[in-house]
């Protein structure tokens, strides 16, 4: 508003040199009657037109006055506009501080998940055999001899062992070497059980079913041997569990004067499987003929399970058998073996 102000009066200004100028003109060439009347008519003009641009001025200040006292309040009131950019800018750092101060660093997350990876991890608890490794190696001869009486002396440490077994069955977290070493020593251990607790004898068959007698207590079950060896160590499927347990006869494999352990149980099974297949005792082996021990008749499927009969004698046998020989059976002594 005041820029138009100033651009009227300059223009005024300028009108009336103009008109000044004029005058001066018309001074010099005229008379003095024409010079009078010359100047009445542009002083009348210029009247007219000062009045007009008077009210015109008057007109345009009162507007310059309202104008500038509304616009006071407006520009205290008014928001301050931010650009795009900077809101834009403000809000990702406000963001990058939140995130800052809620999310924890990668590398802490890191050193935390590393820290539980290194847990050690603990190994399954088993059972110690140690006390009746103790007991074989002192009441059991390298070639299987069985000194009963020895035993009997040995109740008292024997009966512990037992017990152990009782209150230590094998869980999930036992490797199949840990069970099987646990069920071969339950079995031989609970055998000479019985044979002490009926001594003296001749013969284990002079005990009254002796294999179907559930005389002993594993968890909360009561056992026979015939569940040990038929229902537990058979469906393990390895056939060399039957030269690992011991029925107390001169027939059987003879009993190993070690505990069966996790770390000893196949090194030991394949000694004694070749021991026994070799033992001319035991089984007469020719190449086309063959006098072998009833435990193969007996339980011959397990032996059959990967090939023939004939085939899993050769693995052991130093002696290789042909496909073709004759097969027989040696009579089966069940005297005592001490």
């Amino acid at each position: 508003m005041k820029t138009i102000g100033i651009i009227i009066l300059e223009a005024y200004s300028n009108y009336l040199n103009m008109a000044i100028r004029n005058f001066s003109t018309h001074n010099e060439d005229k008379n003095k009657l024409r010079k009078t009347s010359f100047i009445k008519e542009v002083y009348t003009e210029n009247k007219i037109l000062l009045s007009v641009m008077k009210n015109i001025l008057f007109i345009l200040f009162v507007n310059l006055f309202i104008t500038c006292g509304i616009s006071k309040p407006i520009a205290q009131t008014a928001p301050i506009s931010i650009p795009v950019d900077e809101k834009a800018q403000n809000t990702i750092i406000e963001e990058k501080k939140d995130s800052i101060q809620v999310n924890k660093p990668i590398e802490e997350k890191t050193k935390e998940a590393v820290v539980e990876e290194k847990k050690p991890i603990l190994s399954p608890k088993t059972l110690s055999h140690q006390s009746w490794n103790a007991l074989l190696a002192k009441h059991v001869s390298k070639d299987g001899t069985v000194n009963y009486k020895g035993f009997k002396q040995d109740k008292i440490a024997l009966r512990a062992y037992l017990k152990a077994l009782g209150t230590n069955m094998p869980t999930e977290t036992w490797t199949y070497e840990d069970k099987l070493a646990y069920w071969l020593n339950v079995y031989n251990a609970f055998t000479v059980k019985l044979i002490i607790d009926n001594y003296p004898i001749k013969s284990i068959k002079d005990i009254k079913d002796p294999w179907d007698l559930r005389f002993f207590k594993l968890g909360v079950k009561w056992y026979t041997l015939n569940d040990v060896e038929h229902r537990v160590l058979r469906k393990m499927k390895d056939p060399r569990i039957h030269f690992g347990i011991n029925c107390a006869s001169i027939s059987c494999p003879p009993l190993l004067n070690k505990a069966f352990t996790a770390k000893n149980v196949g090194q030991e099974l394949e000694k004694l499987t070749i021991a026994f297949i070799n033992d001319p005792k035991q089984n007469t082996i020719t190449p086309n003929k063959i006098e072998i021990s009833k435990i193969f008749s007996w339980f011959a499927k397990d032996f059959k399970r990967k090939g023939s009969l004939v085939s899993f004698l050769n693995k052991y046998s130093k002696i290789t058998i042909n496909t073709t020989a004759k097969k027989s059976f040696k009579p089966y002594n069940w005297s005592l073996n001490e």
